[in-house]
């Protein structure tokens, strides 16, 4: 084929399909060698196959020759175990037959014992025949299926009957002896003294151990079986009558000596009593715990009983008590002595003293308000000041001078030391801080005390309001505090008014004014540490609509439209829109002190700005509406032509203002340090006075450039804003 000459297409075609057939046959030989290698292959697995049925034959029938064999082996086993498990079960069963018949068979024995006269409670095998009892009767309960189980049951029921009985006359025994001992030991003695009270311990404490034993195992018994939950109960009480029959007269006659010993003080007569009630309390949950591991609410019941007895006693006397001062005392020793000392330190065994000082104390709590209530009306709202009440400045000046004279004698003594303080107390305050806004708004270290902040030297109405503030704070709830510290601040901000306007009228504007800042900021500082709002709340009711709606009824243009079922109807607008309205209004005192302060301080910068400056303002004030005239379209003006304005007029002016400023500066500066004696405060206040005086004067200056030659500047010589300024450096 490679020689073949190739000349036309019909030769191409026929060496192609020759090509191709050739080309088929070589690609399909290594396919048929494949096939009939694979062939091959076949043949061995069919025969492996053969061979492997073959097998399984032979195991099939291998396994059918072991199951017969493995079942009739099988079968004999459990034959064997089926007789070896009946022999157990009834081994077993006469077993349990014995164990059961063992709890029966225990009634004689039991009954026998218990009715032996040798027996005793004491002896080594009560205790022992007690737990078998109890585990027969556990057990024969447990089981009502039982022949003959009611029967059993009671029997053994009288035999536990019996045991508690004599347990129960025993220990009552035992604790009735004690105390008819202890009574017939010394009947002229006397019943509340410290060797029969000690008696009473020590003789109880020596025979717990007798009945202990015994009351231990009621007590682990009493919450499994409720015959001895009542034997318990029983003897519960019975310790607990025998305990009242000896402490009671001994308390009340104890009690009756203290309120003889302690007749005129009764803080003394209330914290030696309290204290003789924590020890009783004390002692007496000590003595239980000898006698019992378990507690018992019925202690505490006879512990709130004996403190009543000393509660009557106090009441009586607590609700007579006027001074607020030994009802602050008194709530103090029975809030922070005896419910946060002794109570919290020991509140399982103070529990039934607790409640009944807790009584005692709303007792006091309830006379300590009214009496505030009292002391506000009559001391701080009814007070009338007396002559030397209203002596301002006088004697702040005298107080100064007497401090003076001491500080001068003291740096006479000694050159190292100096004069640090002044103290003179009230009695009413000594147990408040030092006062005096200057402390509040000075950080500089103060070495003296000025007169105005001695406590001697406040206005009595706020020394007694702060004083009552003070004893009340910690001794009644926030809310009522809340509500008196109101009405007592209300009060004293009213006097306060009152001795303002008085030393107004019997001195001079500047000392009423002074005054009452001063007490104010005193009143600002010292309820500053009270951590408290000073806010209550007033619920008023608004009757406007409902008497509105009640007017439309009654015109009488309204009664034909009664029965008109529209809007017009009044007898609807009554029952719908005449409905009262409930509104709350809320007081804040301490705002009211502030707001106060502001108006007093502002009043005051006023009248000091008025009187330094008034005749300068007055003059802006005409040049100001002359102006205002000539903007709004009238005649032109030349100020330096006014008759009021000329050069002269305006020189006596600015002389006249300098002149004032000059002579009443320093004495309204040395009032300021009288009063308020902190250079801070005084700064504070006076600063705006001294800004209203230099914003004149700088006015003046601009208008007097706009409106007047250099020559009329020179003949009117006004001050320089540097002389103001040194004129005024003084105060700082």
């Amino acid at each position: 084929m490679e020689d073949e000459r190739i000349e036309t297409a019909q030769q191409f075609f026929s060496w192609f399909a020759q090509l191709q057939t050739q080309m088929d046959q070589d690609e399909g030989a290594k396919y048929r060698q494949m096939r009939d290698y694979l062939y091959g292959f076949q043949e061995q697995c069919d025969s492996i196959l053969d061979d492997v049925n073959s097998a399984l034959q032979h195991l099939e029938s291998l396994q059918k020759q072991y199951l017969f064999v493995s079942t009739k082996t099988g079968t004999l086993h459990e034959a064997c175990e089926q007789l070896l498990k009946e022999q157990s079960e009834l081994v077993d069963l006469a077993e349990n037959i014995q164990q059961k018949l063992s709890y029966f068979n225990e009634l004689e024995n039991i009954n026998t014992k218990l009715n032996s006269p040798t027996l005793s409670v004491n002896s080594e095998g009560f205790i022992p025949m007690l737990a078998k009892l109890d585990d027969c009767i556990a057990y024969i309960s447990s089981h009502p299926n039982f022949k003959d189980y009611p029967v059993y049951l009671v029997k053994f029921k009288q035999c536990l009957s019996k045991a508690m009985h004599l347990m129960k006359t025993y220990t009552v025994n035992t604790l009735q002896n004690l105390t008819s001992q202890l009574i017939k030991r010394d009947p002229s003695a006397v019943p509340n003294s410290d060797n029969a009270f000690t008696l009473f311990y020590v003789k109880f404490r020596a025979a717990a151990p007798k009945v202990r034993t015994l009351i231990e195992q009621i007590e682990q018994r009493s919450e499994k079986m409720p015959e001895y939950q009542q034997l318990l109960n029983e003897i519960h009480q019975c310790y607990l009558d025998q305990r009242e029959r000896l402490l009671s007269p001994s308390i009340t006659s104890t009690v009756t000596e203290l309120t003889s010993q302690n007749n005129r003080d009764h803080c003394a007569l209330v914290r030696s009593g309290c204290a003789f009630m924590v020890h009783v309390c004390q002692d007496e949950h000590q003595l239980y715990n000898e006698f019992f591991t378990k507690p018992t609410p019925k202690l505490d019941e006879l512990l709130e009983k004996l403190c009543l007895s000393l509660y009557d006693v106090l009441r009586p006397l607590i609700i007579h008590v006027i001074h607020l001062e030994t009802l602050s005392e008194l709530c103090g020793i029975l809030k922070n002595e005896m419910l946060e000392d002794h109570v919290q330190n020991n509140a399982e065994q103070l529990g039934a003293f607790a409640a009944g000082i807790k009584q005692m104390l709303e007792d006091v709590q309830e006379r300590l308000v009214y009496r505030t209530h009292i002391y506000i009306q009559t001391d701080i709202t009814g007070y009338k000041p007396a002559p030397g009440d209203l002596a301002y400045p006088d004697k702040l000046e005298m107080m100064e001078e007497i401090a003076q004279s001491l500080k001068d004698e003291q740096k006479k003594l000694t050159s190292e030391a100096s004069f640090s303080d002044v103290w003179l107390e009230d009695p009413e305050s000594s147990n408040l801080i030092k006062s005096g806004s200057a402390e509040s708004l000075n950080p500089r270290p103060q070495t003296t005390i000025s007169p105005a902040d001695l406590h001697g030297m406040w206005y009595p109405t706020v020394r007694r309001t702060l004083v009552c503030l003070s004893k009340l704070y910690r001794c009644i709830d926030r809310a009522v505090f809340q509500g008196l510290s109101q009405e007592a601040l209300s009060a004293c901000i009213h006097s306060l008014l009152g001795a303002a306007d008085s030393i107004t009228k019997n001195k001079t504007q500047v000392d009423g004014q002074l005054f009452l800042i001063k007490h104010l900021l005193i009143l600002r500082e010292q309820i500053a540490p009270f951590h408290t709002e000073f806010t209550i709340k007033e619920i008023s009711l608004d009757l406007k609509k409902t008497r509105d709606a009640a007017f439309k009824i009654l015109n009488p243009m309204t009664v034909p439209r009664f029965f008109r079922l529209n809007s017009n109807n009044a007898l609807i607008q009554f029952l719908l829109e005449g409905t009262p309205e409930i509104r709350e209004h809320y007081i804040d005192s301490k705002k009211d002190v502030d707001r106060h302060l502001k108006s007093a301080c502002e009043q005051f910068i006023q009248q000091q700005t008025k009187q330094f400056i008034e005749q300068l303002e007055e003059f802006m004030s005409k040049v100001a509406a002359l102006k205002a005239m000539a903007n709004q379209g009238g005649p032109k003006y030349n100020l330096s032509q006014q008759p009021w304005a000329q050069p002269a007029k305006v020189t006596d002016l600015v002389s006249s203002t300098y002149k004032i400023i000059k002579t009443k500066l320093p004495s309204t500066l040395r009032s300021m340090s009288l009063y308020l004696s902190n250079k801070d405060t005084e700064f504070i206040l006076f600063k705006p006075v001294r800004n209203n005086i230099q914003q004149a004067f700088q006015k003046l200056h601009t208008l007097l450039k706009e409106e007047f030659s250099s020559e009329d500047l020179q003949i009117i010589a006004c001050p320089s804003m540097e002389q103001v300024n040194l004129l005024l450096s003084m105060s700082k």
